[in-house]
């Protein structure tokens, strides 16, 4: 949900995501709905007063919020609508940050351990305007009042979660992501909650959604340049989680959003699991990318992520998935069976890659290493995002 973009055509019927709980197809549905992650997340769905400080206190939250503006040299500037934002500035609305003198980050680190008790609430953002809808809420520019740093605030609703019987993913979601640390996957600053919300606090990627771009595009397809470079960002974000043992799931442009010099951000990791045991039997995530062995009813592993990266680089380059049909049976046929069919536009190069991913026995695909030294994408990487 993490800036969502506009929903897909109302003519493309199987772009859909399957078992989002009460979603049909709905199949193998095991006890995923417990906590995989080794760390505990406190339950934000029952009136408690026992929040977790470890991701929840303000100490731990300021100091890294503080620590991404020293070491970053992103400037934020917000468009005109941000003069609707509520701030004690006034008339100014959000403007261009820009880092505060090292020594008084120092000062404001200091100064918060002194106040480790306290916890984030709603207070503590000037709120901006929305930049996304999902299906439990919104997400809009926000701005933490005593660093001035921006960021994306994603409001979720309590009831609308409970009532989706999605609280695990939403824990899940905040567990695995708040751990991550790679320059092409959407930070999680930290979480808070009140009565009826849940309130994420992310990285603020202005370039918006990568499907927007998608879509915007002339064909609605990427250059195989600028594909084969977002490819190598994905693929890089993907050996890092597959390395912490954790698997996305979910690799799709509406889950990609895009930083201020136009690197990707992975994003959304509901889908997502940390599975030190490595085999799964949840069928979850968008129908066109499911792998063989999901619609197959079969155990599954991190190599679900790279049939995603083929299905999505073949995406990128024609401008819809490569199993798109008329009927979900014979979507599962074509993905079963790895029927692709490429326009002439597509290079032999790409060709390769693509074939090489989109392998029914996930123990012949492409490793993640290959993928990055595969000679189409080494023709046209560009080494400014290496």
């Amino acid at each position: 949900m993490s800036q969502v973009p506009p929903s897909r055509s109302a003519s493309n019927k199987l772009r859909t995501t399957v078992n989002k709980e009460n979603d049909k197809p709905k199949v193998l549905i095991n006890n995923e709905s417990k906590s995989t992650s080794s760390q505990k997340t406190v339950s934000v769905f029952k009136k408690t007063t026992n929040v977790d400080s470890k991701i929840n206190s303000k100490t731990s939250i300021t100091k890294a919020l503080t620590t991404n503006i020293v070491n970053s040299n992103l400037k934020v500037k917000c468009d005109k609508d941000n003069s609707k934002v509520k701030t004690t500035e006034t008339n100014k609305g959000l403007v261009e940050h820009k880092k505060p003198a090292s020594e008084e980050l120092v000062g404001k680190v200091k100064e918060d351990e002194a106040e480790s008790h306290k916890k984030w609430t709603l207070a503590d953002f000037d709120i901006g305007r929305p930049l996304g809808k999902g299906k439990f809420g919104n997400v809009f520019l926000a701005r933490e009042k005593k660093s001035k740093y921006i960021v994306a605030l994603k409001v979720l609703f309590k009831d609308a979660i409970l009532k989706s019987n999605c609280e695990h993913q939403v824990r899940r979601e905040v567990e695995i992501q708040s751990h991550l640390r790679h320059p092409n996957i959407l930070r999680m600053y930290g979480y808070f909650h009140d009565k009826d919300r849940v309130y994420l606090i992310l990285e603020y990627a202005p370039k918006g959604a990568c499907y927007k771009e998608l879509m915007a595009s002339e064909g609605k397809r990427f250059s195989e340049e600028r594909t084969a470079n977002y490819i190598v960002q994905i693929a890089d974000a993907l050996k890092y989680c597959h390395s912490k043992k954790v698997i996305h799931r979910d690799i799709k442009p509406e889950n990609l959003l895009i930083g201020q010099k136009g690197e990707i951000k992975m994003a959304d990791f509901g889908w997502s699991v940390h599975a030190p045991s490595s085999r799964r039997t949840t069928l979850c995530g968008t129908l066109d990318y499911l792998s063989p062995e999901m619609v197959n009813g079969q155990t599954h592993d991190e190599k679900v992520d790279l049939w995603s990266l083929g299905v999505l680089c073949y995406e990128f380059l024609v401008g819809k998935p490569p199993f798109e049909s008329n009927t979900y049976d014979e979507t599962y046929r074509k993905i079963s069976k790895a029927i692709i069919k490429f326009p002439t536009h597509v290079s032999e190069g790409a060709q390769d890659l693509i074939k090489k991913l989109l392998v029914v026995n996930p123990n012949d695909r492409l490793d993640l290493d290959g993928v990055l030294n595969h000679p189409w994408i080494l023709s046209l990487k560009d080494e400014t995002y290496s």
